[in-house]
């Protein structure tokens, strides 16, 4: 009679959860956790690592009471790690040393993404894909590192150093990391962000021309950068669904692709640089070949803006997308920094238009840490309002070849 009891009461909770899934709204909420620099977290390097784990809970708490349900935490920022690895060091924003591990030993990846989910929230992996030095003058750099091992394989420009992505064997490189990762973590997404090809310095020129004279054949610089670029989508695509189809694969691109000024199928707008022009990303062609899996476009301009308005850029990726899940970024680190961030009604403005806009699935905030002082009263107004009701992520549209 108890084990008929207990059975009747499993399968009614099942139903029940079953059916607070099935009408549960779907919205991605997300939020960007920066390591770089320690934007974000851990609030400064420390070979501590119950400092560590103490501060993602709190920054992990935080987000659960505000209602995300995606944190997108940054992994590898300048070719190292925030996880064991056997082919980067340890990030110098994790204990201040590069190639310096935790103490007492342990690995904040998997410890990151236990939290993450044990908070109903999904983890999303963001790896930068290119940034091999961030700051030449002042990085800690590893005798492990590899712009030590494979000098060859880099490009100087300003102050940093990035990976030359016409090189062959720095795809291969790259994919391998990324395959690593996704093979050995329980994470919900790889995440990349806008960093390609390096945005453009003033009179200074990215020095690819060995590059270019061994693989471009017949092309034009331009179409030959924007191809390396297509490469490495493709085959980390390809790879992380090999590895585990469910792993989604997303990219949060510079919010314009190109101007209408330039392309008739380009915004409305006056962006002095694009993805498709300076960055060397043509991010449509890769959501219309079906190779990511949701696009997070940085519309961090306010709404009015002379020459990106964010209602008008929020539009153009609705009708841009391709099928895929499409979700804002939200720039609420510019919070007070003039007269339109200071209006209280800017960010609700905003969420309201993503919500009224078919075709957007979502949100994501930069960054983490505008939210610890509440900035106009905003993430008390997520809390107790916008994202009062929890949400679930949309489901993915698997990549097809």
């Amino acid at each position: 009679m108890k084990t008929l009891i207990l059975s009747s009461l499993l399968i009614t909770l099942s139903y029940l959860f079953s059916n607070a899934q099935n009408t549960m709204p779907k919205e991605f909420r997300g939020v960007w956790v920066a390591t770089v620099d320690n934007i974000d977290w851990p609030d400064a390097p420390t070979i501590n690592s119950d400092m560590q784990k103490a501060a993602f809970i709190k920054l992990a708490d935080m987000h659960q009471r505000n209602g995300m349900n995606t944190l997108i935490v940054q992994i590898r920022p300048s070719a190292d790690a925030f996880y064991p690895s056997q082919y980067e060091p340890w990030s110098q924003w994790l204990t201040g040393v590069q190639g310096q591990p935790p103490f007492p030993y342990y690995d904040p990846l998997e410890f990151m993404i236990a939290e993450t989910h044990k908070r109903g929230m999904q983890f999303h992996a963001w790896m930068n894909p290119y940034r091999a030095v961030f700051a030449i003058n002042k990085s800690s750099i590893a005798p492990t590192h590899i712009t030590r091992i494979h000098p060859d394989w880099f490009i100087t420009y300003g102050d940093k150093k990035y990976f030359d992505p016409g090189n062959k064997d720095v795809q291969q490189f790259v994919t391998l990391i990324v395959k690593d990762v996704v093979s050995r973590y329980d994470i919900d997404a790889i995440h990349f962000d806008d960093y390609f090809y390096p945005y453009r310095i003033p009179n200074k020129e990215f020095n690819d021309a060995a590059s270019f004279k061994k693989y471009a054949g017949s092309m034009n610089q331009a179409a030959w950068r924007r191809s390396n670029t297509d490469s490495i989508i493709v085959m980390l695509s390809r790879t992380i669904k090999q590895t585990n189809k469910k792993c989604q694969f997303g990219i949060s691109p510079f919010g314009v692709w190109r101007n209408s000024s330039t392309d008739a199928m380009g915004s409305n707008t006056k962006a002095g640089q694009t993805n498709y022009d300076d960055l060397y990303a043509d991010i449509l062609l890769w959501l219309r070949k079906d190779w990511i899996d949701y696009v997070t476009p940085q519309l961090y301009w306010e709404i009015d803006h002379k020459l990106a308005d964010f209602n008008t850029l929020a539009d153009w990726w609705a009708t841009h997308s391709y099928g895929k899940n499409c979700y804002v970024g939200i720039g609420l680190y510019r919070a007070g920094s003039n007269e339109a961030w200071r209006d209280k009604t800017q960010l609700p403005r905003q969420i309201q238009k993503i919500r009224n806009t078919n075709g957007l699935n979502g949100m994501a905030f930069f960054s983490s840490r505008s939210f610890d002082k509440n900035p106009n009263g905003w993430s008390d107004s997520l809390r107790l309002n916008y994202f009062k009701t929890a949400a679930q992520v949309p489901g993915t549209q698997q990549a097809r070849y």
